[in-house]
Protein backbone atom coordinates (compact mmCIF):
# COMPACT_ATOMS: atom_id res chain seq x y z
CA UNK A 1 0.00 0.00 0.00
CA UNK A 2 1.12 3.58 -0.60
CA UNK A 3 1.49 5.39 2.71
CA UNK A 4 2.44 8.96 3.62
CA UNK A 5 3.46 9.88 7.14
CA UNK A 6 3.66 13.46 8.35
CA UNK A 7 6.39 13.75 10.97
CA UNK A 8 9.76 12.04 11.28
CA UNK A 9 9.87 12.21 15.05
CA UNK A 10 9.76 9.22 17.32
CA UNK A 11 6.33 7.89 16.31
CA UNK A 12 6.46 8.81 12.63
CA UNK A 13 9.93 7.42 11.97
CA UNK A 14 9.37 4.13 13.80
CA UNK A 15 5.91 3.61 12.26
CA UNK A 16 7.04 4.48 8.75
CA UNK A 17 10.10 2.25 8.97
CA UNK A 18 8.15 -0.74 10.26
CA UNK A 19 5.46 -0.34 7.59
CA UNK A 20 8.16 -0.20 4.91
CA UNK A 21 9.84 -3.25 6.41
CA UNK A 22 6.77 -5.39 5.69
CA UNK A 23 6.58 -4.22 2.10
CA UNK A 24 4.52 -1.01 2.01
CA UNK A 25 5.71 1.99 -0.01
CA UNK A 26 6.22 4.75 2.56
CA UNK A 27 7.03 8.45 2.23
CA UNK A 28 7.83 10.37 5.41
CA UNK A 29 7.49 14.13 5.15
CA UNK A 30 8.86 16.75 7.53
CA UNK A 31 9.31 20.52 7.48
CA UNK A 32 12.81 20.19 8.98
CA UNK A 33 15.05 20.11 5.91
CA UNK A 34 18.19 19.31 7.91
CA UNK A 35 16.52 16.27 9.48
CA UNK A 36 15.24 15.07 6.11
CA UNK A 37 18.69 15.50 4.52
CA UNK A 38 20.21 13.59 7.40
CA UNK A 39 17.72 10.73 7.08
CA UNK A 40 18.37 10.48 3.35
CA UNK A 41 22.08 10.29 4.21
CA UNK A 42 21.51 7.59 6.83
CA UNK A 43 21.71 9.84 9.89
CA UNK A 44 19.08 8.80 12.45
CA UNK A 45 17.96 11.69 14.70
CA UNK A 46 16.96 9.51 17.69
CA UNK A 47 18.46 6.54 19.49
CA UNK A 48 16.21 3.51 19.44
CA UNK A 49 17.58 -0.05 19.49
CA UNK A 50 17.25 -1.76 16.11
CA UNK A 51 15.90 1.29 14.27
CA UNK A 52 18.98 2.51 12.41
CA UNK A 53 19.67 -0.64 10.36
CA UNK A 54 15.97 -0.92 9.46
CA UNK A 55 15.86 2.68 8.23
CA UNK A 56 18.98 2.24 6.14
CA UNK A 57 17.89 -1.12 4.68
CA UNK A 58 14.40 0.04 3.69
CA UNK A 59 15.66 3.34 2.33
CA UNK A 60 18.22 1.49 0.21
CA UNK A 61 15.50 -0.91 -0.99
CA UNK A 62 13.36 2.01 -2.18
CA UNK A 63 10.46 1.35 0.18
CA UNK A 64 11.17 4.25 2.57
CA UNK A 65 11.56 7.83 1.38
CA UNK A 66 12.06 11.16 3.15
CA UNK A 67 11.02 14.55 1.78
CA UNK A 68 10.03 18.10 2.65
CA UNK A 69 7.67 18.27 -0.33
CA UNK A 70 4.21 17.94 1.25
CA UNK A 71 2.34 18.13 -2.06
CA UNK A 72 4.32 15.29 -3.59
CA UNK A 73 3.99 13.24 -0.42
CA UNK A 74 0.21 13.70 -0.40
CA UNK A 75 0.03 12.75 -4.07
CA UNK A 76 1.90 9.55 -3.20
CA UNK A 77 -0.27 8.26 -0.37
CA UNK A 78 -3.63 6.53 -0.35
CA UNK A 79 -3.37 6.62 3.44
CA UNK A 80 -2.08 9.80 5.06
CA UNK A 81 -0.83 9.48 8.64
CA UNK A 82 -0.53 12.45 10.98
CA UNK A 83 2.30 11.69 13.41
CA UNK A 84 3.45 15.12 14.56
CA UNK A 85 4.01 16.33 18.10
CA UNK A 86 1.30 17.46 20.51
CA UNK A 87 3.32 19.30 23.17
CA UNK A 88 1.63 20.57 26.32
CA UNK A 89 0.10 24.02 26.11
CA UNK A 90 0.51 26.51 28.95
CA UNK A 91 -2.40 25.01 30.89
CA UNK A 92 -1.22 21.42 30.34
CA UNK A 93 -3.70 20.64 27.56
CA UNK A 94 -2.41 19.21 24.27
CA UNK A 95 -1.34 21.80 21.72
CA UNK A 96 -2.95 20.80 18.41
CA UNK A 97 -1.40 23.45 16.20
CA UNK A 98 0.88 20.99 14.38
CA UNK A 99 -1.85 18.38 13.90
CA UNK A 100 -4.24 20.96 12.47
CA UNK A 101 -1.51 22.49 10.31
CA UNK A 102 -1.03 19.08 8.69
CA UNK A 103 -4.80 18.73 8.26
CA UNK A 104 -4.94 22.06 6.44
CA UNK A 105 -1.99 21.06 4.26
CA UNK A 106 -3.80 17.85 3.33
CA UNK A 107 -6.94 19.82 2.48
CA UNK A 108 -4.95 22.12 0.20
CA UNK A 109 -3.39 19.31 -1.82
CA UNK A 110 -5.52 16.15 -1.95
CA UNK A 111 -6.88 15.36 -5.40
CA UNK A 112 -8.56 11.99 -4.76
CA UNK A 113 -10.32 10.14 -1.92
CA UNK A 114 -7.92 9.25 0.92
CA UNK A 115 -7.98 7.96 4.48
CA UNK A 116 -6.41 10.39 6.95
CA UNK A 117 -5.14 8.52 9.98
CA UNK A 118 -4.40 10.35 13.21
CA UNK A 119 -1.43 8.62 14.87
CA UNK A 120 -0.54 11.51 17.16
CA UNK A 121 -1.70 11.39 20.76
CA UNK A 122 -4.62 13.80 20.78
CA UNK A 123 -7.57 14.73 23.02
CA UNK A 124 -11.04 13.36 22.44
CA UNK A 125 -12.73 15.26 19.62
CA UNK A 126 -9.56 15.97 17.62
CA UNK A 127 -10.73 13.84 14.68
CA UNK A 128 -13.70 16.18 14.31
CA UNK A 129 -11.32 19.15 14.18
CA UNK A 130 -9.11 17.44 11.62
CA UNK A 131 -12.19 16.64 9.53
CA UNK A 132 -13.37 20.25 9.72
CA UNK A 133 -9.93 21.66 8.85
CA UNK A 134 -9.62 19.50 5.74
CA UNK A 135 -13.20 20.23 4.69
CA UNK A 136 -12.64 23.97 5.09
CA UNK A 137 -9.60 23.86 2.77
CA UNK A 138 -11.52 21.83 0.18
CA UNK A 139 -14.38 24.32 0.34
CA UNK A 140 -11.89 27.16 -0.15
CA UNK A 141 -10.71 25.37 -3.29
CA UNK A 142 -14.31 24.80 -4.42
CA UNK A 143 -13.79 21.03 -4.52
CA UNK A 144 -16.06 18.27 -3.27
CA UNK A 145 -13.99 15.24 -2.40
CA UNK A 146 -14.74 12.26 -0.17
CA UNK A 147 -12.22 11.51 2.55
CA UNK A 148 -12.24 9.67 5.88
CA UNK A 149 -10.55 10.48 9.18
CA UNK A 150 -9.61 7.57 11.41
CA UNK A 151 -7.89 7.31 14.78
CA UNK A 152 -5.03 4.83 15.18
CA UNK A 153 -3.18 5.68 18.40
CA UNK A 154 0.35 4.42 18.94
CA UNK A 155 1.43 2.30 21.89
CA UNK A 156 5.21 2.42 21.50
CA UNK A 157 7.60 2.17 24.45
CA UNK A 158 10.80 4.12 24.02
CA UNK A 159 13.64 1.64 24.09
CA UNK A 160 11.46 -1.16 22.69
CA UNK A 161 9.51 0.68 20.01
CA UNK A 162 10.56 -1.41 17.02
CA UNK A 163 9.46 -4.60 18.74
CA UNK A 164 6.20 -2.94 19.86
CA UNK A 165 5.49 -1.90 16.28
CA UNK A 166 6.43 -5.20 14.65
CA UNK A 167 4.77 -7.37 17.32
CA UNK A 168 1.93 -5.25 18.74
CA UNK A 169 -0.23 -6.52 21.56
CA UNK A 170 -3.17 -4.56 20.11
CA UNK A 171 -3.91 -2.30 17.15
CA UNK A 172 -6.65 0.18 17.98
CA UNK A 173 -8.66 1.48 15.03
CA UNK A 174 -11.24 4.21 15.54
CA UNK A 175 -13.65 4.77 12.67
CA UNK A 176 -17.34 4.52 11.83
CA UNK A 177 -16.63 3.86 8.14
CA UNK A 178 -16.26 0.15 7.23
CA UNK A 179 -14.22 1.06 4.15
CA UNK A 180 -11.62 2.94 6.21
CA UNK A 181 -11.51 0.11 8.75
CA UNK A 182 -10.94 -2.43 5.99
CA UNK A 183 -8.06 -0.39 4.54
CA UNK A 184 -6.38 -0.21 7.94
CA UNK A 185 -6.86 -3.94 8.40
CA UNK A 186 -5.14 -4.49 5.04
CA UNK A 187 -2.31 -2.18 6.06
CA UNK A 188 -1.72 -3.99 9.33
CA UNK A 189 -2.31 -7.52 8.03
CA UNK A 190 1.42 -8.42 8.21
CA UNK A 191 1.40 -7.61 11.95
CA UNK A 192 -1.82 -9.50 12.58
CA UNK A 193 -1.11 -13.01 11.32
CA UNK A 194 -0.74 -15.06 14.52
CA UNK A 195 -3.96 -13.91 16.15
CA UNK A 196 -6.43 -11.04 15.91
CA UNK A 197 -4.89 -7.90 17.36
CA UNK A 198 -7.12 -5.26 15.80
CA UNK A 199 -9.66 -3.64 18.12
CA UNK A 200 -12.22 -1.56 16.22
CA UNK A 201 -14.17 1.18 17.98
CA UNK A 202 -15.59 4.63 17.39
CA UNK A 203 -13.30 7.63 16.94
CA UNK A 204 -13.74 9.21 20.36
CA UNK A 205 -13.26 5.92 22.18
CA UNK A 206 -10.02 5.33 20.28
CA UNK A 207 -8.75 8.80 21.18
CA UNK A 208 -9.57 8.24 24.84
CA UNK A 209 -8.03 4.74 24.86
CA UNK A 210 -4.52 6.10 24.29
CA UNK A 211 -4.76 8.60 27.15
CA UNK A 212 -6.41 6.07 29.44
CA UNK A 213 -3.62 3.54 28.83
CA UNK A 214 -0.83 5.96 29.67
CA UNK A 215 -2.74 7.39 32.64
CA UNK A 216 -3.25 3.88 34.02
CA UNK A 217 0.44 3.05 33.78
CA UNK A 218 1.43 6.38 35.32
CA UNK A 219 -1.06 5.74 38.12
CA UNK A 220 0.58 2.39 38.94
CA UNK A 221 3.99 4.07 39.13
CA UNK A 222 2.79 6.89 41.37
CA UNK A 223 0.91 4.44 43.58
CA UNK A 224 4.05 2.38 44.14
CA UNK A 225 6.07 5.49 44.84
CA UNK A 226 3.47 6.50 47.41
CA UNK A 227 3.69 3.06 49.07
CA UNK A 228 7.50 3.26 48.92
CA UNK A 229 7.43 6.52 50.82
CA UNK A 230 5.21 4.94 53.45
CA UNK A 231 7.55 1.93 53.65
CA UNK A 232 10.45 4.25 54.25
CA UNK A 233 8.66 5.94 57.12
CA UNK A 234 7.54 2.74 58.87
CA UNK A 235 10.72 0.72 58.34
CA UNK A 236 9.42 -1.70 55.70
CA UNK A 237 11.16 -2.77 52.49
CA UNK A 238 9.22 -1.84 49.36
CA UNK A 239 10.95 -4.58 47.35
CA UNK A 240 9.45 -7.21 49.61
CA UNK A 241 6.08 -5.46 49.41
CA UNK A 242 6.35 -5.36 45.61
CA UNK A 243 6.89 -9.11 45.43
CA UNK A 244 4.05 -9.67 47.86
CA UNK A 245 1.48 -7.72 45.86
CA UNK A 246 2.86 -8.53 42.40
CA UNK A 247 2.18 -12.22 42.94
CA UNK A 248 -1.53 -11.39 42.91
CA UNK A 249 -2.53 -11.89 39.24
CA UNK A 250 -5.07 -9.08 39.57
CA UNK A 251 -2.15 -6.72 40.20
CA UNK A 252 0.82 -8.31 38.44
CA UNK A 253 4.46 -7.24 38.37
CA UNK A 254 4.37 -4.78 35.49
CA UNK A 255 4.85 -1.10 36.35
CA UNK A 256 5.02 -1.59 40.12
CA UNK A 257 8.69 -0.67 40.46
CA UNK A 258 9.19 2.35 42.70
CA UNK A 259 11.80 4.89 41.72
CA UNK A 260 12.71 8.50 41.22
CA UNK A 261 9.56 9.39 39.26
CA UNK A 262 8.46 8.88 35.66
CA UNK A 263 9.45 11.14 32.80
CA UNK A 264 9.69 11.06 29.03
CA UNK A 265 7.58 12.48 26.25
CA UNK A 266 4.34 10.63 27.04
CA UNK A 267 3.30 10.03 30.64
CA UNK A 268 3.76 13.56 32.03
CA UNK A 269 2.04 15.37 29.18
CA UNK A 270 -0.65 12.73 28.63
CA UNK A 271 -1.74 12.66 32.28
CA UNK A 272 -1.93 16.47 32.25
CA UNK A 273 -3.75 16.56 28.93
CA UNK A 274 -6.35 14.01 30.04
CA UNK A 275 -6.95 15.93 33.25
CA UNK A 276 -7.44 19.14 31.23
CA UNK A 277 -9.78 17.37 28.82
CA UNK A 278 -11.86 16.24 31.78
CA UNK A 279 -11.79 19.75 33.23
CA UNK A 280 -12.95 21.30 29.96
CA UNK A 281 -15.81 18.79 29.96
CA UNK A 282 -16.88 19.82 33.45
CA UNK A 283 -15.30 16.95 35.39
CA UNK A 284 -12.56 17.23 38.01
CA UNK A 285 -10.22 14.25 37.56
CA UNK A 286 -8.98 14.09 41.15
CA UNK A 287 -7.04 10.86 40.73
CA UNK A 288 -5.13 12.19 37.72
CA UNK A 289 -4.23 15.34 39.64
CA UNK A 290 -2.92 13.16 42.47
CA UNK A 291 -0.88 10.99 40.09
CA UNK A 292 0.77 14.11 38.71
CA UNK A 293 1.37 15.60 42.17
CA UNK A 294 2.92 12.41 43.55
CA UNK A 295 5.24 12.15 40.55
CA UNK A 296 6.31 15.76 40.85
CA UNK A 297 7.13 15.24 44.51
CA UNK A 298 8.91 11.96 43.85
CA UNK A 299 11.37 13.61 41.51
CA UNK A 300 12.72 15.49 44.50
CA UNK A 301 12.99 12.43 46.75
CA UNK A 302 16.51 11.41 45.76
CA UNK A 303 17.80 14.82 46.70
CA UNK A 304 16.02 14.57 50.06
CA UNK A 305 17.82 11.29 50.78
CA UNK A 306 21.11 12.96 49.89
CA UNK A 307 20.33 16.00 51.99
CA UNK A 308 19.32 13.81 54.92
CA UNK A 309 22.54 11.81 54.80
CA UNK A 310 24.69 14.93 54.81
CA UNK A 311 22.70 16.75 57.46
CA UNK A 312 21.51 19.35 55.00
CA UNK A 313 24.92 20.57 53.82
CA UNK A 314 26.32 19.28 50.52
CA UNK A 315 28.10 22.43 49.39
CA UNK A 316 31.41 21.51 47.80
CA UNK A 317 30.52 17.83 47.44
CA UNK A 318 30.91 16.03 44.11
CA UNK A 319 28.34 13.44 43.04
CA UNK A 320 28.81 10.73 40.45
CA UNK A 321 25.49 10.34 38.62
CA UNK A 322 24.82 7.18 36.64
CA UNK A 323 22.05 7.70 34.11
CA UNK A 324 20.58 10.86 32.60
CA UNK A 325 17.91 9.60 30.19
CA UNK A 326 14.40 9.18 31.59
CA UNK A 327 14.63 5.40 31.05
CA UNK A 328 17.12 2.90 29.60
CA UNK A 329 17.65 2.32 25.87
CA UNK A 330 16.90 5.89 24.86
CA UNK A 331 18.69 9.23 24.76
CA UNK A 332 15.48 11.06 25.64
CA UNK A 333 15.83 13.40 28.63
CA UNK A 334 12.42 15.05 28.43
CA UNK A 335 10.99 15.34 31.94
CA UNK A 336 13.80 13.05 33.18
CA UNK A 337 14.28 12.74 36.93
CA UNK A 338 17.98 13.48 36.43
CA UNK A 339 17.18 17.05 35.39
CA UNK A 340 15.46 17.82 38.69
CA UNK A 341 18.23 16.14 40.68
CA UNK A 342 21.04 17.99 38.93
CA UNK A 343 19.27 21.32 39.36
CA UNK A 344 18.86 20.66 43.09
CA UNK A 345 22.47 19.57 43.53
CA UNK A 346 23.77 22.65 41.75
CA UNK A 347 21.50 24.94 43.72
CA UNK A 348 22.90 23.44 46.91
CA UNK A 349 26.46 24.11 45.78
CA UNK A 350 27.44 20.60 44.70
CA UNK A 351 29.21 19.41 41.56
CA UNK A 352 28.26 16.55 39.26
CA UNK A 353 30.21 13.97 37.28
CA UNK A 354 27.63 12.23 35.09
CA UNK A 355 27.62 9.29 32.73
CA UNK A 356 24.90 7.93 30.45
CA UNK A 357 25.46 5.36 27.67
CA UNK A 358 23.40 7.33 25.12
CA UNK A 359 22.27 10.71 26.47
CA UNK A 360 25.60 12.55 26.71
CA UNK A 361 25.02 14.66 23.60
CA UNK A 362 21.49 15.47 24.71
CA UNK A 363 22.78 16.50 28.16
CA UNK A 364 25.40 18.70 26.50
CA UNK A 365 22.66 20.34 24.44
CA UNK A 366 20.44 20.90 27.48
CA UNK A 367 23.00 22.05 30.04
CA UNK A 368 25.78 23.51 27.89
CA UNK A 369 29.19 24.14 29.41
CA UNK A 370 29.16 24.39 33.21
CA UNK A 371 31.98 24.38 35.73
CA UNK A 372 29.89 22.20 38.05
CA UNK A 373 29.18 19.49 35.43
CA UNK A 374 31.53 16.96 33.88
CA UNK A 375 30.04 14.57 31.32
CA UNK A 376 32.10 11.40 31.49
CA UNK A 377 32.68 8.65 28.93
CA UNK A 378 32.25 5.74 31.35
CA UNK A 379 30.64 4.86 34.66
CA UNK A 380 34.09 4.33 36.16
CA UNK A 381 35.26 7.76 35.03
CA UNK A 382 32.24 9.34 36.72
CA UNK A 383 33.39 7.89 40.07
CA UNK A 384 36.78 9.60 39.91
CA UNK A 385 37.11 12.32 42.56
CA UNK A 386 33.46 11.86 43.58
CA UNK A 387 32.17 11.80 47.15
CA UNK A 388 29.03 9.72 46.51
CA UNK A 389 27.24 7.80 43.76
CA UNK A 390 23.66 8.44 42.66
CA UNK A 391 21.96 5.94 40.32
CA UNK A 392 19.13 7.59 38.38
CA UNK A 393 18.52 5.41 35.30
CA UNK A 394 18.40 1.62 35.36
CA UNK A 395 20.70 0.86 32.43
CA UNK A 396 21.72 -2.82 32.39
CA UNK A 397 25.40 -2.01 32.67
CA UNK A 398 24.77 -0.42 36.07
CA UNK A 399 23.16 -3.51 37.58
CA UNK A 400 26.22 -5.44 38.77
CA UNK A 401 29.03 -3.04 39.65
CA UNK A 402 32.17 -4.00 41.55
CA UNK A 403 31.13 -2.54 44.90
CA UNK A 404 34.64 -2.82 46.31
CA UNK A 405 35.95 -0.68 43.47
CA UNK A 406 33.07 1.77 43.97
CA UNK A 407 33.89 1.92 47.68
CA UNK A 408 37.55 2.69 46.99
CA UNK A 409 36.66 5.40 44.48
CA UNK A 410 34.18 7.35 46.63
CA UNK A 411 35.41 9.66 49.35
CA UNK A 412 32.25 9.27 51.45
CA UNK A 413 31.42 5.64 50.51
CA UNK A 414 27.68 6.05 49.97
CA UNK A 415 25.27 5.01 47.21
CA UNK A 416 21.88 6.61 46.57
CA UNK A 417 19.98 4.09 44.47
CA UNK A 418 17.09 5.81 42.69
CA UNK A 419 15.91 2.61 40.96
CA UNK A 420 16.46 -0.02 43.68
CA UNK A 421 18.93 -1.90 41.50
CA UNK A 422 20.97 -3.20 44.42
CA UNK A 423 20.37 -5.27 47.53
CA UNK A 424 21.16 -3.26 50.65
CA UNK A 425 23.03 -6.13 52.32
CA UNK A 426 25.37 -6.58 49.37
CA UNK A 427 26.16 -2.88 49.19
CA UNK A 428 26.65 -2.50 52.93
CA UNK A 429 28.84 -5.61 53.16
CA UNK A 430 31.23 -3.86 50.75
CA UNK A 431 31.55 -0.99 53.24
CA UNK A 432 29.16 1.42 51.56
CA UNK A 433 26.19 3.19 53.07
CA UNK A 434 23.04 2.52 51.07
CA UNK A 435 19.89 4.53 50.43
CA UNK A 436 17.16 3.20 48.15
CA UNK A 437 13.60 4.17 47.38
CA UNK A 438 11.29 2.80 50.07
CA UNK A 439 14.00 0.60 51.58
CA UNK A 440 13.01 1.62 55.09
CA UNK A 441 14.91 -1.18 56.76
CA UNK A 442 18.16 0.13 55.28
CA UNK A 443 17.55 3.75 56.30
CA UNK A 444 17.96 4.91 59.86
CA UNK A 445 14.66 6.45 60.82
CA UNK A 446 16.40 8.79 63.25
CA UNK A 447 18.68 10.20 60.57
CA UNK A 448 18.40 14.00 60.51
Amino acid sequence: MRVTIFGTGYVGLVTGTCLADVGHDVVCVDIDAAKVDGLNAGVIPIYEPGLEPMVKANHAAGRLHFTTDAAAAIAHGDMLFIAVGTPPDEDGSADLQYVLAVARTIGRHIERPVVVVNKSTVPVGTADKVQAAIAAELAQRGIELAFDVASNPEFLKEGDAVNDCMRPDRIVVGSSNPVAVEKLKRLYAPFNRNHERIVVMDLRSAELTKYAANAMLATKISFMNEIANIAEKVGADIEMVRQGIGSDPRIGYHFIYPGAGYGGSCFPKDVQALARTAQHSGYHARLLDAVEAVNDSQKGHLFELIRRHYGGDIKGKTFAVWGLSFKPNTDDMREASSRRLLAQLWEAGAKVRAYDPEATEEAQRIFGEREDLVLCDSSRAALADADALVVVTEWKQFRSPDFARVRNALADAVIFDGRNLYHPDEVESAGLAYYGIGRGRSIRLDTP
